[in-house]
C-alpha cells in the first residue's frame, strides 16, 4: 500500500514536457547524458597531448554548460515553481561566481586570482546562506526535539571522524583541489535539477548528480570530499528551502547527508586493491550511500513522522520512503562511476590529477637524477 501510494504521487521528469520548466529539465537530462557519453568516448580514443588538451577545454565547456543550465532552470523555477526572489538572486550570483572562478583558474593561477576567486565565491555563498536563514527563520523555530539534535550531532561527528581517521592525507587545499572542487560542486548542483523522479515530501532520483562529488573524493581524498559535500549540501538547502522545518533536521538532510558523499574516497588508497580502482570506488560509494541514507532516515523518523499513514510507525515510514529514492539515486551514481573507471585511459587521467600520485616519487625521475 505504501509503495503504491508513492508510485501514484511521484513524477517521471525525463519524459515530462507539460511545462517550460519540465521541458527544459527533460531536454537537459538527455543532453547531459549525451555529453557524458561523448566525453568518455573522446577520453578513451584520444592519446597523449591531444587528450590532455581535450580534457582541459572540455571541462571548461562543461562548467559553462552546467552554469547556463542551472541559471536557466532557476529562472524557470522562479516563474513557475514558486522560488522567491530572495533566494533566486543570491543563488544565481553564486552559480555564476563559481563557474567564472573555476574557468579563470584554468588559465591563470596566482595569488591575486586565488584571493579574488575565494572572496567572490565566499561572499556569494555567505549572502545565499543569510538569505536562506532569513527566509526559513519561522520554520526553523517550530520544532524542538532533543532526540533530533542528538542524532544530528552524533552522526555528523561520525562522518567527520571517519574521514579524519582513515584518510591520512593532509587537509590542505591547493589551487588544483579548489578548482576541481568548484567544478564538481557546480556539475553536481546542475545535475540535481535534472530529476528522473521527484518524491512527494522531498527527495528525488537524478541522473548520477552525485557522481562528480564522488569522483572528487576519490581523487583528492575523503577529507576534502566531505568538505565539498558539506558545501554542496548547503546549496541543496537553498534549492529546497521549504524542506527545512527544524535546525537539526536541516543539518541531517542537507550538509550532513551530502558530506557523507565525501566518504566515497575512503578506499581510494587501499593498497590491496590498488590495481582495481573500480572496486575501490564501489566500496567507497556503498559507504557514502549508506551514510546519506542513515542521515535521511533519522531526519524522516524524528521530523517527518507525522506524514506516516495512520497506524504505521514513523521509523517504518521513513525507512520505506528514504529507500525509495536514496538507494536508487546512489546506485545510479555508483554504477556510472564504476563503468567510467573501467576505462584505463580515464583511470590514468584520474591518477594523474590526484595529489596521491603526485606526492609519490617517480622511479624514472629518480634514476635520471642518479
Amino acid at each position: 500500500m505504501f509503495l503504491s501510494l508513492l508510485a501514484s504521487e511521484v513524477k517521471w521528469y525525463p519524459v515530462l514536457f507539460d511545462s517550460a520548466l519540465n521541458a527544459v529539465r527533460s531536454t537537459a537530462t538527455w543532453l547531459t547524458l549525451a555529453i557524458v557519453i561523448a566525453f568518455a568516448t573522446c577520453v578513451c580514443v584520444l592519446k597523449g597531448e591531444k587528450r590532455e588538451k581535450f580534457i582541459k577545454y572540455a571541462l571548461i565547456g562543461i562548467i559553462i554548460y552546467a552554469a547556463v543550465t542551472g541559471v536557466t532552470l532557476l529562472a524557470l523555477t522562479l516563474i513557475e515553481d514558486g522560488i522567491v526572489v530572495m533566494l533566486f538572486v543570491p543563488l544565481t550570483v553564486l552559480i555564476i561566481a563559481v563557474a567564472a572562478s573555476a574557468v579563470t583558474l584554468f588559465f591563470k593561477r596566482n595569488k591575486p586570482v586565488y584571493i579574488a576567486a575565494g572572496c567572490t565565491v565566499g561572499g556569494a555563498l555567505l549572502a545565499t546562506l543569510i538569505c536562506t536563514g532569513v527566509y526559513s527563520a519561522d520554520a526553523l523555530a517550530k520544532n524542538e526535539s532533543i532526540a533530533l539534535y542528538v542524532a544530528a550531532l552524533l552522526t555528523f561527528a561520525a562522518v567527520v571522524s571517519s574521514a579524519a581517521l582513515i584518510d591520512k592525507h593532509k587537509f590542505e587545499f591547493d589551487s588544483k583541489s579548489i578548482a576541481y572542487a568548484a567544478i564538481c560542486i557546480a556539475m553536481s548542483f546542475a545535475l540535481s535539477y535534472m530529476r528522473i523522479v521527484r518524491m512527494p515530501q522531498g527527495g528525488s532520483i537524478t541522473p548520477a548528480s552525485l557522481l562528480p562529488l564522488m569522483l572528487y573524493a576519490f581523487m583528492f581524498g575523503a577529507k576534502k570530499g566531505v568538505f565539498a559535500g558539506f558545501v554542496y549540501g548547503l546549496l541543496q538547502a537553498v534549492q529546497s528551502p521549504d524542506g527545512v522545518i527544524h535546525p537539526a533536521q536541516f543539518v541531517l538532510d542537507f550538509p550532513a547527508a551530502f558530506a557523507c558523499i565525501g566518504l566515497a574516497g575512503l578506499f581510494a588508497g587501499l593498497k590491496p586493491l590498488e590495481k582495481l580502482p573500480q572496486i575501490q570506488f564501489l566500496l567507497g560509494g556503498v559507504v557514502a550511500g549508506l551514510g546519506r541514507f542513515i542521515m535521511h532516515f533519522l531526519s524522516g523518523t524524528f521530523a517527518f513522522g507525522t506524514y506516516a499513514p495512520e497506524g504505521q510507525p514513523a521509523w517504518l515510514y521513513s525507512l520505506g520512503y528514504q529507500a525509495g529514492y536514496v538507494l536508487p539515486d546512489i546506485a545510479i551514481a555508483v554504477a556510472v562511476g564504476v563503468a567510467v573507471l573501467c576505462s584505463p585511459a580515464i583511470v590514468r587521467a584520474v591518477k594523474k590529477f590526484s595529489p596521491r600520485e603526485q606526492s609519490a616519487p617517480n622511479p624514472q625521475e629518480t634514476q635520471t637524477e642518479k
